[in-house]
């Protein structure tokens, strides 16, 4: 199966850079800003246009239109314009050292970025990161992760440039087959688990090839290779390759829960809601859109099963009851056992309700932590945005 292209945002035809630029100079010159301007503008274009305009606004006014957006527009909304006027590479290389500087290490943004690109997309940023910091990545990542967990890392960004990961290269079923039974010896086989040999293979081998040697492993084992991953791995590393293998099986269906997770709980996880939709908006958003949606009646179905379970229960309970308080009471006690559950498979159901809150337009934000001191009209402006993306 090949990767899934599904873009939300393709570019328009008739492009003219110079006029752009000229309607969002206009935009942000004078007494006030026209934000409505800036989203339908910079929203609708693609990344390579954009780039254009960039290039078209300086060429004609002397200016950077980065630095005039950031002086016109503020909180998440200026983070999302400026998430879409950057270079994939280099936005995502801000988002690489955001995560890794300071106090502690955001390790799932190390994975979201690095396990879930092919060899040219890490290449690129690899590049790019050295050119932005000075620095290469590699070193950077191995200052601030650990153990087995770092080595996947560092063979991620370091062997891109021996070949691995090569999705032009096609696929070869006798290696598939070999590396399939190297896993399953590494793992399953034998007592304990041999991770170099994970990580070596799901590091090095393209998405095409990892997808024949999972499923040869199948063949051997009996057993997924995702289910082997849970079962022998733990910590950051599992995460990490689990994310490989889900992603080269459905990297839509990946993203969807990725983002769902950042629409849960006490708050949005604003920088990951941005960052997964600006940049998958011209990959495969309309496919993680779809997901999600997806997800959520898979949600709804669960709960509802566990609904006519407890239901069934309930009645084998009263047809054995001698007193009628009895069977009165037990009920209640059994509906607050199932409850826990059923919150549990309702959060699966944020990602579709929200997505679609933010499709029919910004009649209100996500929920947002309290106390972030954003104005109404920025978080007005910001849902408009990632609603004209979506």
């Amino acid at each position: 199966m090949s990767p899934i292209r599904e873009p939300t945002v393709v570019g328009v035809a008739n492009f003219n850079a110079a006029e752009d630029a000229a309607t969002l100079r206009g935009a942000m010159k004078g007494f006030g800003t026209d934000e409505q301007t800036i989203i339908d503008i910079l929203t609708s274009r693609s990344n390579v246009q954009r780039q254009a305009i960039s290039q078209a606004f300086t060429h004609e006014y002397g200016r950077d239109i980065i630095e005039d957006l950031k002086s016109e527009l503020g909180g998440h909304f200026e983070d999302v314009i400026i998430a879409l006027m950057l270079p994939p590479a280099e936005y995502l290389c801000r988002e690489l050292n955001n995560c890794m500087e300071g106090l502690g290490t955001d390790e799932q943004v190390l994975v979201e970025i690095l396990c879930t690109r092919t060899k040219p997309e890490i290449a690129e940023i690899v590049d790019t990161y050295e050119r932005l910091y000075n620095r290469p990545l590699a070193e950077h990542m191995c200052s601030e992760t650990s153990g087995d967990f770092r080595r996947l890392l560092t063979l991620i960004v370091t062997s891109v440039r021996q070949g691995a990961r090569d999705e032009e290269a096609g696929v070869d079923g006798a290696r598939a087959v070999e590396a399939a039974q190297q896993l399953y010896d590494a793992g399953e086989a034998k007592w304990g688990t041999d991770e170099e040999i994970f990580n070596k293979i799901l590091a090095h081998e393209s998405f095409a090839q990892l997808r024949l040697i999972f499923e040869e492993y199948k063949n051997i084992s009996g057993r997924t290779i995702e289910q082997a991953i849970k079962a022998e791995i733990d910590g950051e590393l599992k995460e990490a390759l689990s994310a490989i293998v889900e992603c080269v099986e459905n990297s839509a269906a990946w993203f969807a829960t990725r983002l769902r997770a950042a629409m849960q709980g006490l708050g949005t996880d604003d920088r990951t809601l941005i960052r997964i939709v600006v940049s998958r908006s011209e990959l495969d958003l309309g496919a993680v859109k779809r997901d999600g949606v997806r997800g959520e009646r898979a949600g709804l179905v669960r709960a509802e099963a566990a609904r006519q379970h407890a239901g069934r229960r309930h009645r084998r309970q009263g047809a054995g009851a001698r007193r009628g308080h009895a069977r009165r009471a037990r009920p209640r006690r059994h509906q607050a056992r199932v409850r826990a559950p059923l919150r549990q498979d309702a959060g699966e159901r944020h990602l579709g309700r929200d997505l679609r809150r933010l499709q029919e337009g910004p009649r209100g934000p996500p929920r947002t932590g309290v106390g972030d001191g954003r104005s109404k009209k920025s978080l007005e402006d910001w849902c408009a945005a990632i609603h004209y993306i979506l």
